[in-house]
């Protein structure tokens, strides 16, 4: 009478014991431990796992992302508000970009062991996508704002990630010597160099510049900014690429 009782509940421990153990490991990501542990299961769910398991669209990270991505950018926004309180709107826009950009993101999911715990179907998809990483990452931001609330995933965006991975004041330099740097490798090199701007893209309230760089009269590069300076600077920045100096 009592016979399946067993099997039944062996099957249900091996359950319990892998939630107790992404549990303890999510816990070990973020800093407190979740309440709703099958937000975190979505969370690490890529599309391909779930399209190699016969789930749906709803079975996968997707719109986690699209939440994360949001919270993310509110709380860094933030950050960078009061952080930079005489700077103006493009260079706000410019700062938060580097910090939430795709190559940050999956740098500071590996950093924090999260692609340890990402199901990816391997096999159907090749070698791992670059933005996985990054993309669960904004779904664990958004599963953590579902799970805890705005003030607990805020504190774990700046204490878990920014203060930690992202140092600004590098950040800011870099951003800001671009051009100067430019000008004085071509300075260096004896070459005539020019900043011009190319075209006005008028976008509601706001103008986007595009600039294009000449060295010795020959065009190396174009950026494109909400200034005639951020133009500048990203123009600059891919200039220096394009010209491998480091």
């Amino acid at each position: 009478m009592f016979g399946p009782i067993k099997p039944v509940r062996r099957f249900y421990q091996r359950i319990f014991t892998k939630d107790k153990e992404l549990v303890r490991a999510v816990a070990g990501i973020i800093g407190v431990t979740p309440d709703n542990i099958r937000l975190y299961k979505l969370a690490l769910t890529h599309t391909s796992y779930a399209r190699q398991a016969s789930g749906s669209k709803h079975d996968t990270n997707e719109r986690l992302e699209f939440l994360g991505d949001a919270i993310l950018g509110a709380v860094v926004a933030e950050l960078l508000f009061k952080k930079f309180p005489y700077e103006d709107e493009g260079f706000l826009t410019e700062i938060r970009s580097r910090i939430v950009n795709r190559e940050s993101l999956n740098q500071m999911a590996l950093k924090i062991g999260l692609n340890l715990l990402i199901k990816v179907d391997l096999a159907g998809q090749g070698p791992r996508h670059k933005s996985v990483n990054g993309n669960a990452l904004e779904a664990l931001v958004g599963a953590i704002y579902l799970d805890k609330g705005y003030d607990k995933t805020r504190h774990f965006i700046l204490g878990k990630l920014i203060k930690p991975h992202i140092d600004l004041h590098q950040l800011v330099n870099t951003v800001s010597n671009f051009k100067s740097k430019l000008i004085e490798w071509a300075q260096s090199q004896n070459m005539e160099i020019r900043f011009e701007i190319v075209k006005r893209k008028q976008q509601g309230n706001t103008t986007e510049f595009t600039c294009e760089v000449y060295i010795d009269g020959k065009p190396i590069a174009i950026g494109v900014g909400l200034s005639k300076k951020k133009a500048d600077q990203a123009a600059a920045e891919k200039s220096l690429a394009l010209l491998n100096i480091s």
